[in-house]
């Protein structure tokens, strides 16, 4: 299969996303009225139970060291939108630099990650999954610190769930969300 990278690139880069309505089904671009954000200053919240498990310093992290492994931990599921020829696509952009994973591991073991691209000042998460107790938790507080450290405008959710609310992710309009993506696309972050 033949996969255009840079079209798909500039796809997200314009704010839409890809999905499956199930794990079956062709792939379509997607894009929402309000758009979700995890944030990158002080308004993102550690919930108070998982400080005490980044504490205990259980976890370590790595970048890309797993990408398949993290691409399948996220599609593993009784119903999901990362159908086989998404995780094709993944694999495409991972290769040419645009798509990444952040994981947990503990004792030697992927504990969980989390899939995503990075373009510009923007990391557009896609999923995420974990194999040991708080191993996504605690990959979405260190990527949240690895963005920051990165000069990262903006941490895309696209949709909003309660897990992301509890880290204080918020909606923005479809207007915001496009001015912010237009200063994101402007920037020049490295990743990994």
């Amino acid at each position: 299969m033949w996969i255009d990278v840079e079209a798909i690139v500039d796809g997200y880069r314009q704010g839409y996303f890809l999905m499956a309505e199930d794990n079956e089904s062709d792939l379509a671009w997607y894009n929402s009225r309000e758009r979700t954000l995890i944030p990158l200053d002080d308004r993102f919240h550690v919930p108070r139970s998982l400080r005490r498990h980044i504490n205990q310093n259980r976890f370590s992290v790595a970048i890309n060291q797993e990408f398949e492994a993290v691409v399948e931990g996220c599609a593993n599921r009784e119903s999901t939108w990362i159908s086989d020829e998404l995780k094709e696509i993944y694999w495409a952009l991972h290769k040419a630099g645009w798509a990444h994973s952040f994981e947990t591991w503990q004792e030697g073991q992927l504990a969980g990650g989390i899939l995503g691209l990075s373009i510009g000042g923007m990391f557009i998460g896609e999923s995420m999954f974990y194999a040991i107790p708080e191993g996504s938790k605690v990959a979405m507080v260190k990527l949240v610190e690895h963005l920051r450290s990165r000069g990262f405008l903006m941490f895309d959710a696209q949709l909003m769930n309660p897990h992301l609310e509890r880290f204080g992710a918020y909606t923005l309009s479809g207007r915001d969300y496009q001015k912010l993506l237009i200063q994101a696309r402007r920037q020049s972050c490295l990743f990994a």
